[in-house]
């Protein structure tokens, strides 16, 4: 099959479509740029579809590389069989390939390669054919006695071992055994005698065992990691009947042999020493694979819903970050990002400071008419949050409000070259409280200056492969801003960089043009960018919005390339760019009612995705599309454990959504879980989601509380 014949069969699409997108992709369009504005070559294929093909793709052309390196081996020692290239051709995973492989691959000196070497191949070979001989075993067994082999006992042990190593090589071998292992094996776990594990956490895998196929992500991660903390022993058991079925169907002892005993003997040797420990390797990798790639796919889906929070536009927001001995750092930000104050206040540390902070944070308030607290999640968080609650008591209800935020990453971004750069005055603590405030005025903004891996979201983030976890998260990161879009005149180079086709140099390049020339007149300024050539500004130029420029249209997300479409469509509305939104949006509902979408597409020469998307982009130029999400809560008093009875209804966010359930924040020290089995079937949540919960149980002693739907 060719990539794009396998790769939709895979993905239940269209060759055509893949066939499409493989040729975009590989003539240097990415992903966002086709999903947008490719969509008639593609057949409207999404920017998941997209890196799912992308991904297919790359392993695929992988396979191949390694295919023609391993025909290259073989080749070079001359043990190439019609035969065999077949099956290397045929093989279409990389561990069916690996298994084809392995008897011609370079190795360490074995107990097999050494009874070679002492000339007992051709011993081997003979227990293999199973001749039915009259002779006995030993007899047939003399005649390698010779050189280095001392006894008949010595070059039957040989030729044993040169049968098993050829036993446990064998593809078919490998592959049925594996296939079985994954189906009907069973692991076992157990608890190392005398280790630490003082908080317990690994108590549900002290004796624990589940066949493989029913283990869950988020178990695997876990035994894993017991595993290598030395607190937890693993086993993988594999039945006697399964692997002596998968043995029995390529290497059968023939009763009527002199020889049978030993290839029986082989056997079992093969399977205990080699074939076992080898098939366990492979499952447990496997299932460490899926779980990881699980795990990933959570990490993604909440790093997305986490980016995604709306802004809360036009505040003049204090942010806090949080702690005991060292203080409460203060961040007073104006509504643009500005830093307006900063100071440090003592309130957890006794001797009068509660009261001179209430006054430091009154005085804050009052001078820079502060309407909202973003206080960080991190250490002390619950005692500042009561504190704010205390200030906020004796003021006017709804004044100003506060909520919780996620600091996760903020004192990575503190110490970062790009912090020092934005705020050169600031001592690195300070700059903690700044990025919080600014993460409520501005998620995406302000979560794009920092490695997505340091955001913190999901669970078992530092057990699965680093660099698919970085891939992953990077691409939801690209994804979301260049759904958003970004102000080419406002936007640091951490989000620029974030934009199709512009890359950290050239967001450096675009930022420094704006601060020596001036803010950006419209989209077509870009071109007079250093090293923005033809192709990057193709890629970017949708993404980039340029608002009250001199071009109307580069405040949407329409691409410059159809701006004559859509003045097309405007001039068959009636209305114009400059027209009031409602009215305008009024025409071209008109215009769609009057004329079919297919025929108004043919008319103005665009496809009907393409016309679509600049419809809507006419009605509503550059709609955020995190207007749709609900907004943070905001609060003005503070619950505790003690508050909270079995029955009560609570709004609360979701923190962070993992295999088992969510974590929803409900206004206590503790966020309560939201197990999935009290998840209705077909509801979803995500980070960020504001839901309506309530409370099941509480257990204080152990920080515990269970919500219901």
């Amino acid at each position: 099959m060719r990539y794009e014949e396998k790769i939709a069969h895979e993905l239940k699409l269209r060759p055509k479509q893949v066939a499409a997108a493989i040729e975009l992709l590989d003539g240097g369009n990415t992903i966002p740029f086709v999903a947008r504005y490719r969509q008639e070559a593609t057949g409207g294929l999404d920017e998941e579809a997209l890196r799912q093909a992308a991904d297919w793709l790359a392993r695929l052309r992988a396979l191949d590389e390694r295919r023609a390196t391993i025909l290259a081996t073989i080749v070079g020692q001359e043990k190439l069989t019609p035969e065999l290239a077949a099956q290397i051709a045929a093989a279409e995973t990389l561990t069916v390939l690996e298994d084809l492989y392995l008897p011609y691959k370079p190795r360490r000196r074995t107990r097999a390669s050494m009874a070679r070497e002492k000339g007992l191949q051709p011993l081997a070979d003979l227990i293999l054919m199973q001749p039915r001989s009259g002779q006995p075993a030993a007899e047939l067994a003399q005649r390698y006695v010779v050189g280095e082999v001392a006894t008949v006992a010595e070059a039957l042990a040989g030729a044993r071992d040169i049968v098993a190593e050829c036993i446990s090589d064998h593809a078919g071998v490998r592959g049925a055994l594996r296939t079985r292992a994954l189906q009907w094996s069973v692991l076992q776990v157990e608890k190392v005698a005398n280790a630490a594990d003082e908080k317990g956490v690994y108590t549900l895998y002290y004796a624990y065992e589940s066949r493989v196929d029913r283990l869950r992500p988020h178990q695997v991660l876990a035994i894993n990691r017991g595993e290598a903390e030395k607190v937890l022993r693993v086993k993988l058991v594999i039945g006697e009947a399964d692997w002596l079925l998968a043995v029995r169907q390529a290497f059968r002892p023939d009763r009527r042999s002199p020889l049978a005993e030993e290839l029986q003997l082989a056997m079992e040797d093969a399977a205990r020493r080699l074939l076992l420990p080898a098939i366990e390797r492979d499952v447990r990798r496997a299932l460490t694979e899926q779980a990881e790639s699980h795990a990933i796919a959570v990490f993604a889906a909440n790093l997305r819903g986490l980016l995604l929070q709306p802004p809360l536009a036009g505040h003049v927001v204090l942010g806090v970050d949080p702690g005991f001995r060292t203080g409460c750092k203060v961040a007073v930000i104006e509504a643009t990002g500005k830093v307006l104050a900063t100071a440090t206040i003592y309130p957890h540390t006794g001797a009068g400071g509660r009261e001179a902070s209430l006054a430091t944070l009154a005085q804050l308030l009052a001078r820079y008419e502060v309407t909202l607290i973003a206080i960080g999640n991190g250490t002390a968080s619950r005692e500042t949050e009561q504190l704010v609650a205390e200030l906020l008591g004796g003021m006017p209800p709804g004044r100003v409000q506060y909520l919780i935020v996620n600091e996760a990453g903020a004192s990575v971004y503190s110490a970062s070259p790009l912090a020092r750069a934005e705020m050169p005055d600031l001592d690195v603590t300070l700059r903690g409280a700044v990025s919080i405030a600014r993460r409520v005025q501005d998620p995406l903004a302000e979560l794009v200056k920092i490695d997505p891996q340091s955001i913190g979201v999901g669970m078992y983030q530092h057990d699965v492969d680093q660099k698919q976890l970085a891939g992953a998260l990077d691409g939801v990161v690209e994804s979301v801003v260049n759904q958003v879009g970004v102000d080419v005149n406002t936007a640091s180079p951490a989000l620029l960089t974030r934009v199709a086709g512009i890359g950290p140099r050239l967001a450096e390049r675009v930022v420094a043009y704006r601060d020596e020339q001036g803010a950006f007149a419209d989209r077509q300024a870009l071109h007079q960018v250093p090293g923005l050539g033809p192709k990057a500004f193709e890629q970017a130029a949708g993404f980039l919005r340029v608002r009250e420029g001199r071009e109307p249209l580069d405040s949407s997300a329409i691409h410059p390339e159809s701006y004559g479409v859509a003045r097309a469509v405007l001039a068959r509305a009636g209305t114009r760019m400059t027209d009031a939104p409602a009215g305008r949006e009024t025409a071209l509902q008109a215009l769609v009612a009057q004329v079919p979408l297919a025929q108004l597409a043919r008319e103005v020469g665009t496809g009907v995705p393409t016309l679509s998307d600049i419809l809507a982009q006419l009605a509503r130029p550059g709609r955020d599309p995190r207007e749709d999400a609900p907004p943070p809560m905001l609060r003005s008093d503070v619950l505790s454990m003690a508050d909270l009875r079995p029955g009560m209804r609570l709004h609360g966010t979701v923190r962070n959504v993992v295999d088992f359930g969510a974590f929803v924040d409900i206004g206590v020290k503790q966020d309560g879980l939201l197990h999935r089995s009290q998840i209705p079937r077909g509801q979803t949540v995500q980070v960020g989601d504001v839901r309506e919960v309530e409370i099941r149980s509480v257990d204080a002693e152990r920080g515990r509380i269970s919500l219901g739907w």
